[in-house]
């Protein structure tokens, strides 16, 4: 995949670690620097992996929310770096453990040795105390917004996770969107039921069935893409909550979320 770049000092490179089915742990790493960021590490072989391989040292672990397939590493990457910081919601506190450092909506985190800070996203729907980091144009926000979908309603309410990904999608359109879950073209296949005569739709699933067939990532997503291809970020479009005779974005939101659950590509 390759490097982002905002300035060539500051070049991020964002690589994804393949992990169990479809699992993605994002890995933050700069050419210059020793260390490295990993964000929701379900597995902790992949990262000890990618870091003998780079001759690099973990420094910090992102945690968005304490499902086993991105905590479950935690503790024996813990035990390889014993100072490594732990990073997670603290409205989950209790069922993350091993975390060092607990966040809340609005807290940033410096990011010392790359020179970033992140911004705290309280994310909840997935799970009560689900989170996300943001700096632009970088967005890790776990299961909660997956490229042309949105993550399962385990804990919370319709109301809680639509009001999350409004707030997500608030973000500037070049957000680059790196969710944990390579979901997309069964996403696509349930979006694509919704508005078959999306052309965009039509154009972005093309690009991803392309992108699979040549085992690469269909992530980061991009935003603005995002808002004309995510059947769960248009809940605003009045022709479609006139088609599925719902009033409200809410009311068409909880429509499609139901129906993507008994949904059968």
């Amino acid at each position: 995949m390759p490097a982002l770049t905002l300035r060539e000092d500051l070049m991020l490179t964002i690589s994804p670690l393949t992990a169990f089915e479809d699992n993605y742990i994002w890995c933050l790493s700069q050419p210059a620097s020793p260390f490295c960021v990993v964000v929701d590490p379900g597995d902790a072989k992949p990262v000890l992996d990618y870091l003998q391989q780079q001759q690099k040292s973990l420094y910090a672990i992102l945690v968005t929310h304490h499902h086993p397939d991105h905590t479950g590493g935690i503790n024996q990457l813990q035990e390889a770096y014993p100072n490594v910081r732990i990073i997670g919601p603290a409205a989950e506190q209790a069922k993350i453990t091993s975390l060092t450092e607990q966040v809340r909506q609005g807290d940033v985190i410096e990011l010392t040795p790359f020179n970033y800070q992140f911004q705290v996203l309280e994310l909840p729907g997935h799970t009560l105390g689900h989170i996300g980091f943001y700096t632009a144009p970088y967005l890790f926000c776990g299961d909660t917004l997956f490229s042309a979908g949105c993550g399962r309603l385990f804990e919370g309410s319709p109301a809680q996770l639509h009001h999350s990904l409004q707030k997500l999608a608030a973000l500037s359109d070049n957000t680059q969107v790196y969710c944990t879950h390579e979901y997309t073209l069964a996403n696509l296949r349930f979006a694509l039921s919704i508005e078959p005569e999306n052309h965009a739709l039509i154009q972005y699933q093309q690009l991803c069935l392309q992108l699979r067939q040549s085992s690469q990532p269909t992530l980061p997503a991009s935003l603005g893409n995002e808002k004309k291809v995510n059947p769960f970020l248009r809940c605003e479009n009045k022709g479609l909550q006139q088609h599925y005779r719902e009033d409200t974005s809410l009311g068409l939101f909880t429509r499609l979320r139901s129906m993507k659950d008994q949904f059968k590509s």
